[in-house]
């Protein structure tokens, strides 16, 4: 990852964990979802999962770009609001580096 992808990252999670304590539904978007529970902020990232893909098989890449950063921020939510963030990410992601995805795969419990 690039040092202004990690920064970009890092700010997002940052806003979006101040505005989850402030908890100020009405003048963020941010708390108006979590208020509405994870299950909401859940659904919220499948829709955004499902344009992302509609956008690759459709769309132009700025499309694309476009529905990928909803689906990264709407999953920002949902890894703040269960107390996650993307250091966690990272750290799964180095664990894995250099096993084929078969592999690993093959070694998670169904």
């Amino acid at each position: 990852m690039s040092k202004a992808m990690g920064e970009t990252l890092g700010r997002l999670e940052a806003t979006i964990n101040d505005r989850l304590a402030a908890g100020e539904a009405e003048a963020s978007y941010v708390a108006s979802l979590a208020a509405k529970g994870r299950a909401k902020i859940a659904q919220k990232v499948g829709e955004e999962a499902v344009e992302t893909v509609i956008a690759a098989l459709d769309s132009d890449d700025r499309d694309v770009i476009g529905e990928a950063s909803d689906l990264v921020f709407h999953l920002s939510i949902l890894l703040a609001e269960r107390g996650l963030g993307w250091d966690a990410i990272a750290a799964e992601l180095d664990r894995r580096d250099g096993t084929s995805g078969h592999t690993e795969k093959a070694s998670r419990q169904n």
